[in-house]
């Protein structure tokens, strides 16, 4: 018999601790975690990336919100309030980087920090945290694919795991999954390239844009909760675009010389001044 997974953890009175809201708070910690790691290597003060984390954080959860709840304005008309429930699930990636990158962006500019040398160092972290996250979304009964017979399902995954794709006597394709393992294996591949002597600046986030663009291009063709805008996949638009970025950025790092601008030169990192 398969029983359907809780997306509640534990209840006191009222207020319901949620697996959702615990995989985006680790998920949040371990992306802090990393980027703070490698900041530090290059002699960035732990006060100016806890503080850069504090505000993207909150940049990144409300624009997913916001992207999130746009596309699904219907849903919300007859009771506005659901639109600040994010405990409840219901976050959009890509309005969370778009925002997160314009906190990113203001923060750089305040303090003179360069920019794109600040996402080299968020940009690897982000495919573990995303990975992470994609969890979330599992407990919730979100971010599936189609119908799948679960004694098929069976075969491939974990019996948990087809217990939380059954939603209401359905069994759906985890592309939750999918999603995660691929976010997980890029993470990995992005650490040893990091580490190569003659990678640029830049070409860290150009990785990343590419690779995450790729992997959530063709993950949502077989997503039926996508965010759309008449029969256009919204998160396929944008997955074009970071390819389109990443690639042009690219493309203009191959055109600089060999030893020019290199991503592990520790001695061009400017003093933080608060």
């Amino acid at each position: 018999m398969i029983m359907e997974m809780n997306p509640i953890i534990y209840t006191v009175g009222k207020f319901d601790i949620r697996w959702y809201s615990v995989f985006i708070l680790i998920a949040f910690i371990t992306v802090y975690r990393c980027v703070k790691s490698e900041a530090w290597r290059f002699r960035v003060s732990k006060d100016f990336i806890f503080n850069l984390a504090f505000w993207t954080f909150l940049g990144g959860i409300l624009g997913a919100r916001i992207w999130y709840v746009l596309f699904n304005i219907k849903q919300y008309t007859l009771n506005p309030l659901d639109a600040f429930k994010i405990w409840e699930g219901g976050l959009a990636i890509h309005g969370g980087l778009i925002f997160g990158l314009l906190t990113i962006f203001l923060y750089c500019k305040k303090y003179k920090f360069r920019l794109i040398r600040l996402l080299d160092f968020i940009a690897p972290a982000l495919l573990i945290g995303q990975a992470i996250g994609r969890w979330g979304n599992f407990f919730n009964g979100e971010a599936h694919g189609v119908q799948v017979a679960a004694s098929t399902l069976g075969k491939f995954v974990p019996k948990f795991i087809v217990d939380g794709m059954t939603i209401n006597g359905v069994t759906y394709f985890p592309t939750f999954l999918v999603e995660s393992i691929l976010c997980l294996i890029v993470f990995i591949i992005l650490m040893f390239i990091r580490r190569y002597r003659y990678i640029k600046v830049g070409t860290m986030t150009a990785l990343y844009l590419i690779s995450y663009g790729l992997i959530r291009f063709f993950v949502e063709f077989f997503r039926t909760d996508a965010l759309m805008i008449g029969n256009i996949r919204m998160a396929q638009v944008v997955s074009i675009g970071f390819f389109i970025g990443g690639l042009t950025l690219l493309i203009y790092n191959s055109k600089k010389n060999k030893l020019e601008d290199l991503y592990n030169d520790t001695k061009n990192i400017p003093d933080i001044k608060y």
